[in-house]
């Protein structure tokens, strides 16, 4: 009989080259001594399994060690099996312990599954619907709150909002607006040219920016930029619980913290659309005096005429509604936040995505409910 290396007290197998041979184990099999072995010694005892086996040299045996040979020997006694008396209590024990139940397998019909998750969809629709007509609730009780004493008017945090949407945002608006009038303005450019129409680049431009593209182009990037912003800071706030400790001191985070980014995004979009129009009209002035040898002066001097003023109106009035919508959306995601970062990245990029379609969704409705307002 040839012994495996045996390190005192630690669990050791003794056993014969020969298949029949009895496997005799020596040393302590207890939770301590098995702790870094586990894995070779449950190998070991496998490839024993069929063999007979002598326990009566171990020193003490717990539930640990017992449950490794257990489930080595595929949860039975082996055949030949020689065991102390208050071994064998041991493993009688483990034997008239109830087999954990097996995990049921979820079965879907794949033919209701679309089904299923289109009913999902819709409660969720219906559950973000009712959230935000709370917030909105919320937001009008706020200002009527105010309204009776505007002496509780959150200036500061307005003030500080406008500063980061709208002053922090004008070179980025800056850039894109004037890259997008040279585009449309070239663009527009080779065309007229084949009719011999040039003169009415200014016209094509002026319609086209002040009354849609401007109001639209700064409303996506405040979406992108000012709206992700908010919902983040929020949903930092959720994660971190600051917004439970407002509750607990009585400050209605609401007033102090929602409030303040509709109002101010109300005030600046409109702002950035005149700062926006103004930037595309520079751009598509300089690509039409490029492509079309239009003069500076011509250009400025024919814009009012070709663009009634009601144009301008219309695209500042869909700024600010586009900026309280932002807002809104914004603000509901970022209070939806769960405590997780996963829920926290999941969460701003819906803010985003929602922000976007509402804006170009309220454009097409603005589209056809002024569609008679400045045009001559």
């Amino acid at each position: 009989m040839s012994e495996l290396p045996s390190e005192g007290e630690l669990p050791s197998f003794a056993t014969t080259e020969s298949p029949a041979s009895t496997v005799a184990l020596k040393g302590d099999w207890t939770l301590d001594t098995l702790a870094a072995r586990i894995p070779p010694l449950t190998q070991q005892a496998r490839r024993y399994s069929r063999r007979a086996w002598d326990l009566r040299e171990i020193g003490s045996i717990d539930d640990a060690g017992a449950t490794l040979l257990w489930h080595a020997w595929g949860a039975q006694k082996p055949a030949e099996l020689l065991l102390r008396p208050e071994q064998e209590a041991l493993f009688n024990r483990l034997a008239e312990a109830p087999k954990p139940p097996r995990a049921r397998r979820r079965r879907v019909w794949s033919a209701l599954a679309p089904v299923s998750r289109v009913g999902e969809r819709v409660v969720d629709i219906i559950d973000h619907l009712s959230a935000f007509t709370s917030l909105l609730g919320q937001t009008v009780l706020d200002v009527a709150r105010i309204a009776g004493n505007p002496a509780r008017m959150p200036w500061r945090e307005i003030s500080a909002n406008v500063h980061r949407t709208g002053a922090q945002a004008l070179p980025i608006t800056a850039l894109v607006s004037f890259l997008i009038g040279i585009v449309l303005s070239y663009l527009s450019a080779r065309q007229l040219k084949l009719f011999g129409a040039d003169v009415y680049i200014v016209d094509i431009l002026g319609i086209s920016i002040l009354r849609e593209l401007g109001p639209v182009l700064a409303a996506i990037l405040v979406a992108g930029r000012s709206g992700s912003s908010m919902t983040a800071q929020l949903g930092v706030m959720r994660v971190t619980q600051e917004l439970d400790a407002l509750a607990v001191l009585g400050i209605p985070y609401s007033l102090r913290l929602v409030l303040p980014k509709i109002v101010a995004l109300a005030i600046a979009l409109p702002l950035l659309v005149l700062w926006t129009d103004a930037i595309a009209l520079l751009g598509g002035m300089v690509a039409a005096g490029a492509e079309l040898n239009i003069g500076y002066r011509h250009f400025i001097s024919a814009l009012p005429g070709a663009v009634p003023v009601a144009n301008l109106w219309l695209g500042l009035a869909k700024g600010a509604v586009f900026g309280v919508l932002i807002g809104l959306v914004s603000c509901h995601f970022g209070l939806r936040i769960k405590p997780n970062t996963e829920s926290l990245g999941a969460g701003t990029t819906n803010s985003v995505v929602t922000a976007i379609t509402v804006v170009i969704l309220v454009d097409a409705i603005f589209a056809v409910a002024f569609s008679e307002v400045g045009i001559p």
